[in-house]
């Protein structure tokens, strides 16, 4: 027995790809390690998003803004302390993403593939973190809908190794999206795991997308998509795998929903980049015309893209001690520009309706449309 296949090439798959690489070189000057000063926050928020698109399909829903609390190492009231752990080990499994990404002596193996899941699952102890299942399983589709039979237990090992052999050497000649997207369909299909197949399997494609040094992982992950279109999703697995593993049956539909899943969150995160440069500029302005140091920047900026800001995530960005912080966050309360929320150690701020009106207001302002249009040309 052998996993997944990846299909031959077409000519409408390849235009595809072709209009996905412009977007995602684009994104590559605007998003890159020595990109723009806001960025940093687009990379929590990008985490945050994909966090919860990924963990939502599992049943593990909370906001964007909870999450990006909890990957902060927060614990908003809002999220069950259930979900806080999920959501936090699948944070830990992403910076372990980062970090292979970077590392020149990484090699894939099974031991990979493990460790990926003992991060995610590691607050499940029903899932055995880490330790292939063993006896027969049946995955659930839904009512009225046949089960999948993924291989015996007793197969399990040597595809896994399989599979680690592939995602190290096979098929390197072909877009690392169709091999990510082929990645994420054997984890899913082998479901190796009692439980957190869904999850590894979708941070293993980010893995694959992220050692080609492109994008950082939360920038190339496709999990917000996944998230907002999880019926076709489930519907295209389900046409795909049949109602067994079964490796000889045509994978290509997958694979064209996966890319087309890439050029729609390329273009949503394009759409960010031109946002950003206006929103960076006008906060500039502010604290410009405020006479506040530069630093001041970083808060109201990630204020008004909607999340909250602590004086953790500030003192971080801004390279500042804790007290100046304090004196920072509550100087922009008093002048109006952020409001605080919650207490003691809970402490937060976000953006007045004040920052908000100013905000949306430029954003008609000459400057900022001219800004918009000149990186449109990229």
């Amino acid at each position: 027995m052998a996993i997944f296949s990846t299909p031959p090439k077409s000519r409408a798959l390849e235009s595809r790809l072709t209009k996905l690489d412009k977007l995602r070189r684009y994104l590559a000057r605007h998003l890159g390690e020595s990109a723009q000063p806001w960025t940093g926050a687009l990379r929590r928020l990008a985490a945050a998003e994909a966090t919860v698109g990924s963990t939502s399909i599992e049943g593990y829903g909370t906001s964007v803004e909870a999450a990006f609390e909890i990957l902060a190492g927060g614990h908003p009231p809002q999220a069950s302390e259930e979900t806080q752990r999920i959501i936090a080990a699948y944070g830990q499994a992403m910076d372990r993403v980062a970090a292979l990404a970077e590392d020149p002596h990484f090699h894939w193996s099974r031991q990979t593939i493990l460790e990926l899941h003992f991060l995610i699952c590691h607050p499940q102890s029903d899932a055995r973190p880490g330790r292939l299942r063993d006896g027969s399983v049946f995955v659930t589709r839904g009512p009225g809908r046949d089960p999948y039979r993924p291989p015996e237990s007793s197969e399990v090992p040597g595809l896994v190794n399989e599979l680690a052999s592939w995602l190290e050497s096979g098929d390197v000649s072909r877009h690392p999206v169709v091999r990510a997207a082929m990645a994420h369909l054997n984890v899913v299909s082998l479901h190796p795991f009692r439980d957190g197949n869904g999850r590894l399997a979708r941070v293993v494609q980010s893995l694959v997308l992220a050692r080609e040094g492109l994008l950082r992982p939360e920038f190339v992950s496709i999990e917000p998509y996944l998230g907002r279109h999880t019926r076709e999703y489930y519907a295209v697995l389900e046409e795909v795998q049949g109602s067994a593993f079964d490796p000889a049956r045509d994978p290509s539909s997958w694979v064209e929903f996966c890319v087309d899943a890439h050029v729609s969150e390329a273009a949503d995160r394009r759409q960010w980049v031109l946002v950003a440069y206006a929103r960076h500029d006008f906060c500039t302005r502010v604290a410009g015309e405020q006479g506040y140091p530069e630093r001041f920047v970083v808060a109201l900026d990630q204020a008004l893209l909607g999340l909250p800001v602590t004086n953790a995530d500030y003192r971080r960005a801004s390279d500042i001690a804790s007290p100046t912080a304090v004196q920072d966050l509550q100087r922009l309360r008093r002048d109006g520009w952020l409001e605080q929320r919650g207490g003691g150690r809970s402490v937060r701020y976000v953006a007045t309706d004040k920052l908000q009106k100013a905000w949306a207001d430029s954003r008609e302002s000459p400057l900022a449309m001219s800004r918009s249009i000149d990186l449109t040309q990229g």
